[in-house]
């Protein structure tokens, strides 16, 4: 089945270029069957780039999924066009008060890393998210900041500033084989990071909660939250093959102003060349771990949707 999407959403015709299945309401509303429902709050400055990057990995399950775009309420983007956000993005505030849920919630990074947590301008509202979903949100996948921001709130795991940024392609290995979240995965395989803080293993074991992928290099990568039916990506699977390069050449045009010495993002281009286009060696890995966490979500969530944050339905423990 395919994803769901506004015909005039960008993602909808770039998904559609690309072979994914996507489907207009009208279509949709014609199949008798429940979709899964799975929203994005969306952090990110560049809306349209994560939104389409989140949709193509979700919509290449074959489940029908909902998808659904939730911002801040009061926080206004700089890099995205109001009539964008006016016409595809539902404020925080409106979700709440109409007291639906949702299957699933992906929450994702946000580039304001060297501020504290509670020092974020949208801090309050987003610590209401978090409750939020554990009463109307079956499944919630924090990314990078959004995964630090929900470890940190709901078990006080420290963030911590690191000297330089983490930026490159990075080996993570795989500590849980057998978990239904990592199945199909390598033993190893790269990841896309671009980060200045990290949440340290031996820290994030002692609150109880399982590593799933870890760095020698980089770090803890993937953590799972049962009890609170969550999980937290620390990198970027989503990222297209160029995001990596776009980051770079934004900071690069930075250092022009401030005279910041830039680095090259470890192990992407080849042979170390920023003329040559880089490979991408993470996709099937993303494609792997977004299509588990959905078929997660499809054999755990209540076929009433009204029932989410009521009881326990996991087949698997006989509830």
């Amino acid at each position: 089945m395919p994803i769901r999407l506004p015909t005039s959403l960008p993602a909808f015709s770039i998904l559609k270029d690309e072979g994914v299945m996507v489907m207009g309401r009208r279509a949709a509303d014609k199949q008798d069957i429940r979709p899964l429902r799975i929203a994005l709050l969306n952090l990110m400055p560049k809306k349209i780039q994560t939104e389409t990057q989140f949709a193509r990995l979700i919509g290449a399950t074959p489940l029908q999924v909902e998808f659904s775009l939730i911002r801040m309420t009061d926080h206004e983007t700089r890099n995205t066009a109001p009539e964008h956000m006016e016409e595809f993005y539902r404020p925080f505030r409106d979700v709440e008060a109409t007291g639906e849920k949702f299957d699933g919630l992906i929450i994702t990074g946000a580039p304001i890393e060297h501020l504290p947590f509670e020092e974020v301008t949208y801090w309050d509202e987003l610590t209401r998210v978090f409750e939020w979903t554990q009463t109307h949100v079956h499944s919630t996948f924090g990314v990078c900041w959004g995964g630090m921001a929900m470890i940190h709130y709901f078990h006080g795991v420290k963030k911590h500033l690191l000297p330089r940024k983490l930026f490159g392609c990075y080996r993570h290995q795989n500590l849980a084989p057998d978990s239904p979240y990592l199945r199909g995965f390598s033993d190893d395989f790269v990841m896309p990071v671009s980060r200045w803080t990290e949440m340290r293993r031996d820290e994030i074991e002692a609150a109880g909660l399982p590593v799933l992928l870890h760095s020698d290099a980089v770090g803890t990568g993937l953590v799972e939250d049962p009890d609170r039916r969550a999980l937290y990506v620390f990198n970027h699977l989503e990222y297209d093959s160029g995001t990596l390069n776009e980051e770079y050449q934004r900071d690069l045009a930075g250092a022009q102003v401030d005279g910041a010495e830039i680095q090259l993002p470890v192990n992407y281009f080849p042979d170390d060349d920023p003329a040559r286009r880089p490979p991408n060696r993470w996709r099937s890995q993303a494609h792997l771990l977004y299509g588990n966490w959905i078929s997660e979500v499809y054999l755990t969530t209540p076929f009433e949707i009204e029932r989410i944050g009521t009881a326990s339905t996991d087949w698997r423990k006989g509830e």
